[in-house]
Formats: C-alpha cells, structure tokens, sequence
C-alpha cells in the first residue's frame, strides 16, 4: 500500500493512540463461506449470509474462480466469453437478500473477489484511495484513518465489500454535500468485461468522472462486468459527537424532515407500537475535541448460541400461540436494555459514562464485531448465522420521497392506532431504522431526497406459515411501494417490492444502453436481473401461499393460507392494498 508520510502531530499521536485501542480488540475469524462445491471448485451451491433467499431455492453453478489480481480476472472473463458461459460475480460475505449472485441454470461461472482485496494507493494530498473490489467497508475505513483520512458516509454494517456496496447502491445516512451513498463519492473505476474475439474477449474498461457511463457502473446489480478497481474521493480524518434523545413520535412526520436537515450524520429509530422515537443527534466536531468514542453496536457483536436459541423459540412460541402480548413484552425488553448500553457506544472504546460520545469518525460509522467470532465450535456467531438456531427474518427496505414521507408516516400512524399491537414484533429487530439519502447522479440511484425505511421482522422456517399481523406489515409495504411510489432497496427486499420499479428511474434507459454496449450477450445477467430491470416478466410468481412470502400480492385466497383462517382481502386504510388477513380463529 502506498501513502504519503505526514508529521507525528498532537492530534496525529491522538489519533494513533485511539486507533490502536480499536484494532487490539479484533482478530478476524470470519463466518462460513457462501459458495459450497462438491469437489474442487466445482460443482457448487451459492447462498447468502442468512442462509436463503426469497423463494427459498438453492442456486447453483458449475465452477467458481478466485482470481488474486486484475489480470488473472481478465483471463477468466475471456475464457468464459469465448466459452458464451453465464457469469455471476460473488463477494466474501454475501450479504444481498434478493438473488443477485445466482447465473442461470447449473454449469455458470462465479467469480469471487475474495482475494481482491488490496489497498493498492492512498494519495493523502489528493485525498483519494484506491482498492481492489473484495477489500472490506471495514479494511477501507481503517487503512484510510491510519493515512489521515475519512470516507464520509457507509452503511453501518462493515461486513460488506466495496464491489458488493457499490452494486446495491449501499448507503449511509445524511442530506447533507453528497449525501450518504457510497457511490457518489467514486471517482474512477476499473471494470472487466465481455469483448469480441479482436479484443481478446474481455477488456478492461477505465471510467472516470468525465465518462457517463459511470452514472451506470456506479450502481449496476452486477449486470456490466465485475469492479476490479475503484477510487474514491475522501476527506481529511474528523471527529464526531453522537446523544441519543428519545421523543413521542406524535410529530414524528414534521420532525423528521427537518431533523434531518439540522444533524449531518442524523438517523431515526422508530418504535411505532410503543409511539416513541430515537433521535440520533450526529454531527462533526472540532478534532481538538477530547473524546475516543467507539461504536460496536450490540446487534452487530458476536452472542452465545444458546441465547440465540432462546430467543428464537421465544419468538417462534409467541408467533405460534398469537401472544402478541408477549410479543410487545419482549420489544420493550429488547428497546430498554439497548438504551441503557447507549446501543453500543462507549467513551472511550471501554465504558460508556454519559453523551455525548466524542470520537474520530472511522471508529464511530460503521461496526460488525460479530465477524470476529472465536473459532469457539460456534459457541458464538452473528445472530443471523444460518449454522445455528438464530435470528430469521425477513426485510423491507425502501426510500420515501420527503415530499410525502410525512403522509407515509401518518399512514403507518393510522394503522398502529387501529391495531396498537401489530408492530411490537419489529420492536425484537431494533425498529424501524430511518436513513437519510439524497438524489443521486447513478442511473440506478435514489431519485429524489428521501428517508430510507428499513423494516425487519419474523419470517417462519415454514413458508405455508402466515405471521402474526401479516396484514399490517404486508399493507404497510405496499403504501410505501404503490401510494408513494417508494424505491426498494436493491439489496434487502422481497420480490414484490421490485415488480415494475425500474419504470420509477428516469434514466433507466440510458443505464440499458450501457448494459447492453458493455455485455451485448448477456453473460453477467440472469433471469432474476432481467425480470428486475423490465426485460422479461416473472418478478412476482403466482402460486400456493406466495403472498406470505412477498412473493407475489394475493390476487386469491389460495395466494394466502386459508386453511389457517388467512384470505386475500383489502387493506384497513389503503383499499388498492392486498393482503393476507385472518378473518376466522381457524
């Protein structure tokens, strides 16, 4: 890795000193691997870091390359388009809910960045940094801050590579500058893709900020080719100064607009059952500010299997007895015990004594500890790790524009007072999370200024299995998606959430010409991809109990589980909605 050198000022021996209590506590052993073969990399099985995808299929493909440099990359995308073989791109976590990594039928080819994963320059006078795309959220935000350097917003879950962010339009939370993607803070980008034979059948293709075409690859679903390099744009390093302040959420639909316009790093979480909200008071601050905060955000930490298994079969006993009594019982535990440990915040990387937590932002933006779980025989993992009985669930995951997210907001209201129960169950997954996102130049980026609403709740082991208030969640979906025109989340969604949204993005078309200039034979698309960005129909699949897992809107009861009471009818408060409701104590 190349940098320039800086001099050891007071500030930089500070920071020298706060980094070094950061990267002692960590010692990666990381999560099982996503792709499976039967015999050396053959003959394999692609999955996601839960363990399933929407419709619950197994994707398969014939072999997998791990190219360690861009040109072993080059070769294997040649040899592949020659061969006219379908490819898929995989990261080292694979965290995308929705199948973005599955190539059609069985003999694909996936091509992991797992050994991409160098930081190959850092210009401190420019302030820009270079990676290889399997380079970790986590490795980019630290080697930034040993160079004085900061990238000024990412999602809050480290555990996601560069090439895997960037496709799914990963972002953070702010409206202010650029706004909290990722991508808007590229600045060149190396992509290998398919070529004709006089071009050796792949050829890498440099974009920077002078080429349109970058609005396209910035965010591209993998569809164009696979990110072997990219270079952002960062700033000098900073401190930041984060309380928490907890409010009725009455006004939640003014204040969250103009929340979010006073605190730069500012998030929301929503607890619409208990009627309160979490105001994240988030900005910069000068770096002669004394404090050595971190944030390790307790969902994000490693917990003991065996409470893990607890908590599930709690949640799996109240789901099947209907207790959501129980339900709100155990959201409001959950809620508590998060406040009193600040959500993971401590002052000085120890202990938390009080807000406002000060401290340099690499070690306050993002977290993910639960990566680092001891090779213990899973004694420990992440909470969603699918090797153990742990979290399960599924997410929504949209941005509402803020000219009418104040009326989404009152329509979820309406619904909570109709039913002041049905929510407690998000309650158990932290809330609902509201991100700040800004319009973005990306072809497939936000359109507008918008809050981000990311919803997770209770999915069955069984999919014939409805869930407790399945409506309400299903109605509040659907308000976001078809009353005010919502964007999903590229990453994080049910099928359903993606039926006709390509038609919401204005330059939609601009981003098809690319896709089809840079990959003419649709090697890097799939049926999934394609059903997704309007070329073929299928996004939704009609079939027994679809609608219970988002895999379709109920159309008929059958679309629901009506031998257990549950049939396809309007909506309480939105009539164009659909959905599964139980209407017979069956």
């Amino acid at each position: 890795m190349l940098y320039s050198k800086r001099s050891k000022s007071p500030e930089l021996l500070l920071r020298s000193k706060c980094l070094f209590l950061f990267v002692i506590m960590v010692s990666c052993t990381p999560p099982e691997e996503p792709v499976k073969c039967s015999s050396k990399d053959s003959n394999c099985t692609i999955s996601n870091s839960y363990g399933s995808f929407p419709d619950r299929t197994i994707c398969r493909a014939g072999n997998v390359a791990y190219p360690t440099t861009e040109k072993e990359l080059v070769s294997i995308v040649s040899a592949a388009a020659e061969a006219k073989r379908k490819m898929k791109v995989i990261t080292r976590f694979s965290h995308s809910i929705p199948k973005l990594v599955c190539p059609d039928g069985e003999d694909g080819l996936l091509i992991s960045t797992k050994y991409l994963n160098h930081t190959l320059k850092i210009d401190a006078a420019a302030m820009t940094m270079t990676v290889e795309s399997g380079v970790t959220l986590r490795q980019l935000i630290n080697d930034a801050a040993k160079a004085g350097l900061a990238l000024p917003h990412a999602p809050y879950w480290w555990g996601l590579t560069i090439g895997g962010l960037l496709g799914t339009g990963a972002h953070g939370s702010s409206l202010w500058g650029k706004g909290s993607s990722v991508h808007d803070y590229v600045v060149e980008m190396r992509m290998v893709s398919p070529a004709g034979a006089k071009e050796g059948y792949a050829k890498v293709r440099v974009l920077n900020e002078s080429d349109k075409d970058l609005d396209a690859a910035k965010v591209s679903l993998g569809v164009l080719g696979v990110i072997s390099q990219v270079t952002f744009k960062l700033q000098p390093l900073f401190k930041r100064s984060i309380s928490y302040v907890t409010k009725d959420d009455a006004d939640l639909g003014d204040e969250a607009i103009t929340f979010g316009k006073q605190h730069e790093f500012a998030d929301v979480s929503w607890y619409p059952s208990q009627r309160k909200a979490v105001y994240r008071i988030d900005d910069r601050v000068s770096s002669n500010a004394s404090g050595c905060g971190l944030y390790d955000f307790i969902p994000f930490r490693s917990t003991p299997s065996l409470a893990l298994a607890f908590i599930r079969t709690t949640e799996e006993t109240q789901e099947s007895l209907r207790d959501a009594d129980g339900k709100c019982l155990s959201g409001k535990l959950i809620v508590s015990t998060l406040q009193t440990a600040a959500y993971g915040l401590t002052n000085n990387g120890i202990i938390f004594t009080g807000y406002p937590v000060i401290g340099f932002h690499n070690r306050l933006q993002s977290s993910g500890t639960c990566l680092d779980s001891p090779e213990d025989s899973l004694i420990t993992a992440c909470p969603w790790d699918p090797r153990i009985k742990g979290e399960f669930f599924q997410q929504s995951t949209f941005s509402v524009g803020l000219s009418v997210v104040k009326s989404f907001i009152q329509d979820v209201q309406k619904l909570v007072a109709l039913e002041p129960k049905a929510l407690c169950g998000l309650e158990l997954y932290s809330g609902i999370l509201m991100r700040y996102v800004k319009a973005s130049s990306a072809y497939l980026g936000k359109q507008e200024d918008a809050i981000d609403f990311d919803i997770t709740y209770y999915r069955s082991k069984d999919p014939m299995a409805p869930r407790l208030y399945q409506d309400i969640l299903e109605e509040i979906e659907q308000i976001a998606l078809f009353k005010y025109g919502a964007l999903p989340h590229w990453g994080k969604n049910r099928n359903l959430a993606f039926d006709g949204v390509i038609k919401r993005y204005k330059n939609a078309g601009e981003f098809l010409k690319v896709k089809n200039m840079y990959d003419p034979s649709r090697l890097f698309s799939s049926e999934w991809t394609d059903q997704i960005l309007g070329l073929r129909n299928g996004v939704t699949t009609l079939k027994e109990g679809c609608a219970l897992e988002g895999l379709c809107i109920c159309s008929h009861d059958i679309h629901c589980a009506p031998s257990k009471g549950y049939l396809c009818r309007p909506g309480k408060t939105f009539q164009n909605a659909k959905v599964c409701t139980r209407v017979s104590s069956n």
